[in-house]
């Protein structure tokens, strides 16, 4: 694997030695990187920084409940037409100016190699992954309108995530490398805060890590608090000038860490959660 450029993280996003190994053997096998994890690990950002490390051009298709396979190659845009043909001046008889590249065709018909990112692909239906690496595989579509033959110069380095919210067919994940992004340990993320923050001071850095994982230990919390929202927390708590032994005894900005109004209760309200002792009943 020595022939292409190999992705190394970025300064912005740090990469484990089994994630990077799993980007670089997708792209040198041409397959795409399929990635899974808890919400806030950074599967999305994961694609933007491969593309940022190997400066490639970022290609992003967010995939919606009514996204169809063939709609990523183009879409013949016949409303547009129907009105120009109606009100407008312009020669209606030539159909490619009604031709527009989705996510897939923009992809292919580039010069140079970019990177696609295929974002949660689980929302659409039970057909449109094994659709899509139908799509994937050809690496070729003709435009049935005009004729138009386009076939990829270059394979684009494809990365598509999952929320696990459907079961994905096992054709489809023969035909991809598969990672699961594990949720940091406070190792790990001492190192992904201090990416963000440089010049976060140590005893603010290690009281908020210390209250974030509390947190995240507690059983009986439905959304347990992510990776970007520790970001953002910090970032209030700089911001706000917070002292860290103001942490030690409760929590400042706690809606920047917590998301659900039943986890909210579980810290203010007085109830106490077996998983930790110490439940943080102030805020502000």
């Amino acid at each position: 694997m020595d022939d292409f450029d190999k992705f190394q993280g970025t300064n912005k996003y740090i990469v484990s030695e089994a994630l990077r190994n799993d980007v670089n053997v997708a792209i040198a096998l041409g397959r795409p990187l399929l990635v899974k994890g808890e919400p806030g690990t950074g599967k999305t950002l994961l694609a933007h920084n491969i593309a940022l490390g190997l400066g490639k051009q970022l290609i992003v298709w967010n995939i919606k409940s009514t996204s169809k396979a063939a709609d990523g190659l183009y879409v013949y845009d016949t409303v547009q037409r129907l009105n120009d043909s109606r009100f407008g001046d312009k020669d209606v008889s030539n159909i490619r100016q009604y031709i527009k590249l989705g996510p897939l065709g923009r992809a292919f018909a580039s010069e140079e190699q970019v990177v696609l990112l295929i974002d949660e692909v689980d929302k659409a239906d039970l057909e449109f992954p094994n659709d899509l690496l139908n799509e994937l595989d050809e690496m070729a579509f003709t435009v049935i309108e005009t004729g138009d033959y386009i076939a990829a110069r270059h394979r684009p380095i494809v990365v598509i995530t999952s929320n696990s919210e459907k079961e994905l067919p096992d054709a489809f994940l023969r035909r991809c490398i598969f990672h699961y992004i594990e949720f940091p340990d406070e190792t790990m993320m001492e190192r992904i805060v201090r990416v963000h923050f440089p010049d976060i001071e140590s005893e603010l850095l290690q009281a908020s890590l210390k209250k974030f994982y509390d947190l995240r230990k507690i059983e009986d919390f439905r959304k347990k608090p992510s990776t970007s929202e520790l970001l953002d927390w910090v970032q209030a708590l700089i911001v706000g000038g917070i002292d860290y032994t103001a942490i030690e005894k409760e929590i400042p900005f706690i809606s920047a860490l917590v998301k659900k109004e039943q986890d909210m209760d579980l810290l203010v309200g007085g109830r106490r959660s077996k998983a930790t002792p110490n439940v943080y009943r102030r805020y502000y």
